[in-house]
């Protein structure tokens, strides 16, 4: 036995591993759970009185395990199951327990929301309670999504699925962006960021890539959350409001996490076929390495924005293509293609639409078409933040006027 330090953080590492083992030998993803947290109740209770076990993982398994067989017992239908059972070693972890967990957490079954939190809950180890907080949704809201999520894995009938195929693959790349995204840049509310989603995201995408360390698309995606993490310090001030890039203090970037994402997307981009996500960990980089806004390499930034709007097209990578051809042609030019977009539905009525017009129109000098196109796009989103941003910019237009 060995001392406990930090023993919810041992816990909520060991919880996942311990889920799969169990889920793998018995079946039925809600009683394994149910059973595993039981086991780490045991835990929680037990190891500050006698120590953390040598083998962590394995104790929670055989607790686990045991608290399942007890279930099987009870269930008149399985007994001939709960017999064989009953008679078997706990199952070992295995190394691919966890990608085995990722995707069936992102079953093709299952809405991207019910993945998202059944990922946070299942793999990232939060509770209900955590992830009601982190996705500012009720706690009941929360906990009816996952009892249906997993309700739908039992009728599917479906277990561990290894190898993955290139689909579910995907979706769990874009299940875990996802929620780096929900933390990095809060779509609602009076906080910009929520580290604890960032921070969940990262840790299950450095576990993916240890296990597929040649898929590069995987790696593409841990350097964009790298790169694009590492300037959280300078994002917002003191009072929490919104530091643009083009304004923030880079000696505040984490210079770490900086060199670790360069140097993953450069290997990556020489090894493996390009996908968006290392497109995108491209962009990231050629933003972080300049040492002022103004060395930013606008022109390297639009051609790799052309490539990821033919390679997969949105309304966003749409928007973010025009800024880069304003940046790099000026103003005018960028304004001629947000017309030409002006009809698409999905950008329409987006705030950035309207904050992205509202800056080149600050650049070309019109002062009151800049403001009254920042009060539109304040209006239209609902970060807090953002608002708050959005609205000093169009004071600050009104006072240049």
């Amino acid at each position: 036995m060995g001392p406990v330090s930090d023993l919810p953080q041992l816990l909520r590492e060991s919880a996942p591993r311990a889920l799969a083992a169990v889920f793998r030998r018995y079946g039925d993803f809600e009683a394994c759970e149910d059973a595993v947290q039981e086991a780490l109740l045991a835990a929680a209770q037990q190891w500050p009185a006698t120590g953390v076990p040598a083998q962590p993982v394995s104790w929670l398994i055989t607790v686990a395990g045991r608290r399942r067989v007890e279930l099987l017992r009870n269930e008149t239908a399985r007994r001939r199951r709960e017999e064989s059972a009953g008679h078997e070693p706990p199952p070992e972890p295995r190394g691919d327990d966890e990608l085995a967990l990722l995707l069936l957490c992102c079953h093709p079954a299952l809405s991207v929301p019910a993945q998202v939190t059944l990922t946070l809950r299942a793999v990232g180890g939060l509770s209900t309670a955590e992830i009601a907080r982190a996705l500012l949704l009720p706690e009941a809201t929360v906990g009816q999504r996952i009892s249906r999520a997993k309700q739908r894995i039992r009728d599917t009938g479906s277990r561990f699925d290894l190898p993955a195929s290139a689909e579910r693959l995907m979706a769990v790349r874009q299940v875990l962006y996802l929620i780096f995204n929900e933390g990095y840049t809060a779509s609602s509310g009076d906080a910009l960021n929520r580290v604890e989603l960032t921070r969940e995201a990262i840790r299950l995408t450095r576990q993916l890539h240890r296990r597929l360390p040649d898929d590069g698309e995987v790696a593409g995606l841990l350097a964009l959350m790298l790169l694009t993490d590492a300037r959280r310090p300078a994002r917002t001030r003191p009072d929490g409001t919104l530091v643009p890039l083009a304004e923030q203090d880079r000696s505040r970037w984490d210079a770490g996490a900086v060199a670790e994402g360069v140097a993953l997307i450069t290997r990556t981009l020489t090894s493996a076929p390009i996908g968006p996500f290392q497109l995108q960990a491209a962009i990231a980089a050629i933003h972080d390495e300049a040492p002022r806004a103004e060395d930013t390499d606008w022109r390297q930034i639009l051609i790799l924005y052309g490539l990821l709007d033919h390679l997969a097209p949105s309304p966003m990578v749409t928007l973010n293509r025009i800024v880069a051809r304003a940046m790099a042609d000026g103003p005018a030019a960028g304004l001629a293609e947000l017309e030409s977009i002006a009809a698409d539905p999905a950008l329409a009525r987006h705030h950035r639409t309207a904050a992205v017009r509202a800056h080149l129109l600050e650049l070309t000098g019109d002062r009151e078409g800049a403001r009254e196109q920042y009060r539109l796009a304040a209006r239209r989103t609902l970060s807090r933040p953002e608002q708050q941003y959005l609205e000093s910019r169009a004071a600050r237009a009104s006072e240049a006027g």
